[in-house]
Formats: C-alpha cells, structure tokens, sequence
C-alpha cells in the first residue's frame, strides 16, 4: 500500500513540476503608492521546493503585493533553474529565486543578470537507493546518480567531492553515470523503481527519500561542498529590469525581507503554508515529518556570501561543466537589500 502511495503522490507532483513556467496568478496589492495608476505586473518566479520558502511565504502572505502596491504581481514555478534562466533572458520573467548554478553559468556566458541577495543556505542532501551499495562517496564507482539540472548547483557540489576522490561522471569519461534534468519528484518514483542509485536533491526532497524510502544519507548538507555557507537560493533579476524598475524591485526585496524573517520567526506556521501551497498544485501533502527535518538542513537567510558563490563556480570550472575560468565581478549586488535591512 505505501509503494501504491508514494508512486500516486510522486506521479502527481512530476505532473505538476514538468508543467515548466506555469503560471500561478496574477494579483494587485493595495498598500503602495495608491494614487498611482497601475502598471504591468512584475512577474515573479521560483521553485516549488522547501529552500524557497521565502518565496513562497511571500506569496502566500501577500508581502510582495503589500510592497508592489498598484504594480501587481504575477508568480510562476519553474522545475529546475534552466528554464528559470530561460525564461529570464527571452524577457518573460522580470525577477525571482532560483539557485546560484544556473544563473552564474548564464552570467559567464555573457547573459544579463545579477544577483540582489539570498533566500537559503544549505538545503542540498546526497542520498542513495536503499539496495544501491553505495554508503559513503567512494562507492559511487560504477553507480548512478541523478541531478536536477546538467551543472546544477547540486550537480557540482556532488561531482568536485567525488572528483577529490578520483572519481568522474560519465560526462566527462569517468565510471560514474549521470542523468540530468530529472525533476525532484520523479527522484521519488526512479528510486522507487530501481532506475537510479543515488541522487543529489534539493530539500525537502532528499529528506523524503530518506523517510519515506528509506534512502541512505550520503553526504548530510552541511558536509556537502560549501553546504553550510553557498546560498541554496538566491533572488535575481536582469539590469535592463533592474534600471528601468527600480521602484518595483526594491518593492520586492522589502517584501522578501520581511518573509525572511517571518520564517525565521514562524516555522510552524511556514511549513503549514508551503505545504498548503503544494497541496494547491498537486493535491498532495508532504508529510509533516518529512518538512519538519528538512527544515534542520538549511538556514533561511539574506546572507549572501559571495566568496562561495566563487567557490561554486571555480569547482564548476575544475569540473568542465564551463569553458573559462569564471570571473564573477559584477554578478553579485546587494546594495539595494543592504540598504533596506539597515534600514531597521
């Protein structure tokens, strides 16, 4: 009956998450500036995964709306930080959270964005099929694993610790077989059955995998590469937008702000709202449990560090998963999110 379950519950979130770009709704808030006549909505993305809670939280709580005022608001889910970037760069997507690899990789590319500050830490938990023989790192000789995104920021952080141990993915000739692009809820349904050995999964998935199919921990997140201080998630937006919207994404870094903290300051609560928004787009709950440990392996946070992000992405270099040796300046600014948080 539990295996009938888990495939019911994973095939209706895969529904749901392959959906790339769907649309949430379009609101209007009603606080800012409210003689001003309204203006196209700012469209706003992220990922339906726990390390988004920020996001979400905002959402949910109307803080966004509250800041945009007459603007609006209108909110999409992307499965992975590829199609985010996608999105981002065709121009129909105006800000939003997704996690450091994808949009580095499009920034050394030559692609117009930056990064306005941090959502999460952590959040990144290496795990193995139950039956796969792999307990620890050295035994992923000869094993597979699966990543959301091809370079992802999972996909890195899992791939410089095995390389360290002179080990290589497929990709480039090594023993290691790697499949890319596979949504986190899909992970569910490979390990349930047998297609996959390991996975290297953002929260809360990787903790459902370990309660719910008794996966093992391989790498807890804050042993993972630069696990404790790489932001998970970071809030970006193009500078085209960023110069001719200045009010508008200054709106939403106060919004995000103030869903920051109310995390920080409601966790009960914050895991009742993201699972009330999943329950929203699935139909499907997450066990508590499962929310309630994933929460332990991140930290909710506007702390950038950008010495990590560097970090990432000269692992992403050594990796090959990039061409030149990456030079990040001009990718991070967080002047505007520094001067609202000094605020107070």
């Amino acid at each position: 009956m539990k295996k009938s379950i888990l495939l019911i519950i994973s095939a209706t979130l895969l529904t749901f998450i392959a959906a790339c770009g769907t649309a949430d709704e379009s609101t209007t808030g009603t606080n800012l500036d409210e003689e001003e006549a309204p203006g196209e909505d700012v469209r706003i993305g992220y990922f339906p995964n726990l390390d988004h809670a920020a996001a979400i939280i905002g959402k949910e709580k109307g803080f966004f709306d509250e800041e945009l005022g007459n603007r609006g608001s209108e909110y999409t889910h992307f499965p992975n930080g590829n199609d985010f970037i996608d999105a981002l760069s065709t121009g129909s997507l105006d800000i939003g959270y997704v996690g450091p690899g994808p949009a580095i990789n499009y920034f050394l590319t030559g692609g117009d964005v930056v990064v306005l500050g941090a959502a999460a830490n952590g959040a990144t938990l290496i795990v193995s099929r139950e039956d796969s023989g792999i307990e620890t790192l050295e035994d992923f000789d000869g094993k597979s694993f699966c990543t959301p995104g091809n370079g992802c920021t999972h996909n890195v952080q899992l791939e410089i610790m095995l390389k360290d141990l002179g080990l290589e993915s497929n990709r480039v000739g090594g023993t290691v077989e790697h499949q890319s692009r596979i949504p986190p809820a899909n992970m569910v349904a490979m390990f349930e059955q047998g297609q996959i050995d390991a996975a290297a999964a953002p929260e809360p998935w990787g903790t459902y995998l370990e309660l719910e199919l008794n996966a093992n921990v391989v790498a807890e997140w804050d042993n993972v590469f630069v696990g404790e201080t790489l932001p998970s998630v970071v809030i970006v937006t193009s500078n085209k937008f960023l110069e001719e919207n200045p009010e508008a994404v200054e709106a939403v870094l106060r919004g995000h702000k103030q869903a920051v903290e109310y995390t920080q300051e409601n966790t009960e609560d914050t895991l009742n709202a993201v699972n009330d928004h999943l329950y929203e787009l699935t139909q499907n709950r997450l066990p508590d449990a499962v929310l309630e440990k994933a929460w332990t392996r991140m930290i909710v946070t506007t702390e950038t560090h950008p010495e990590a992000l560097q970090d990432w992405a000269d692992a992403s270099y050594e990796l090959k998963f990039m061409d030149v040796d990456p030079n990040l300046d001009g990718f991070v600014d967080t002047s505007k999110l520094d001067a609202i948080l000094d605020a107070d």
